[in-house]
């Protein structure tokens, strides 16, 4: 039962990978252009989802 889990969440990483790393593009771009004009809130907002977005990258590693 174990190796169907294991199996299951491999599947599911290879998946989500790639759209994480789109995301993680996206929010990049977004911090970018919060810099550019010097939007300190929406730095911080785009700060907080790329960091949720590392930890999701790293459980998906794991």
């Amino acid at each position: 039962m174990e190796q169907v889990i294991q199996t299951f969440k491999r599947t599911d990483a290879e998946t989500r990978i790639p759209i994480l790393r789109m995301e993680i593009d996206y929010e990049l771009i977004s911090l970018h252009d919060a810099m550019m004009v010097k939007d300190q809130d929406m730095m911080k907002e785009t700060k907080n989802r790329l960091e949720q977005l590392r930890l999701e990258w790293l459980q998906l590693e794991a």
